[in-house]
């Protein structure tokens, strides 16, 4: 099996969960901050979507400099435009992936702001920790962000106390 294979499988399995969550926001909760230094539900939801986005980034490219492509996060306008974003994101990722040689989940990748390195490891590390593992853990925080609203939390890896998978 190629290393692809086992990342489009699993990229598979948890883009659907972060959907699942995703399709549970409404709107009108999107300011939603459990605290003043929290993101608001809206950034934190986007920045979900947005994530998938980087598998092409850790992929197509040697680095990501944000002093050459400065942060912006996309601006949801609906609901359903955020679903789309996020569908399109996975869509992305799935194309750059399926096109994944094992030697590219090696080469060296950096993430730097100019002359600051902030990491250098390979590819394969950065789309686990970087990419993945990432999403998975601002996913975690989504989902009590929908408790502390009383909006039913989806199972995720079993069920939740108000979803029996």
């Amino acid at each position: 099996m190629a290393i692809k294979d086992a990342f489009l499988g699993e990229l598979e399995y948890e883009a659907g969960t972060t959907r699942k969550l995703l399709e549970r926001i409404p709107e009108s909760a999107w300011d939603f901050k459990p605290h003043e230094k929290s993101m608001g539900m809206k950034q934190l939801a986007t920045h979900c979507a947005e994530m998938w986005g980087w598998t092409r980034y850790t992929l197509d490219q040697p680095e990501l400099d944000f002093e050459k492509t400065p942060y912006e996060q996309y601006q949801a306008t609906s609901q359903q435009d955020l679903l789309d974003f996020h569908d399109k994101m996975v869509a992305d990722a799935k194309e750059v992936l399926s096109r994944a040689a094992d030697e590219t989940m090696f080469e060296p990748w950096s993430m730097r702001s100019g002359e600051t390195v902030y990491l250098t490891m390979p590819k394969v590390q950065v789309l686990r920790s970087m990419v993945f593992n990432h999403i998975i853990h601002h996913r975690g925080q989504l989902s009590v962000y929908l408790r502390e609203n009383d909006i039913p939390v989806p199972s995720i890896y079993g069920p939740s106390a108000d979803e029996q998978m």
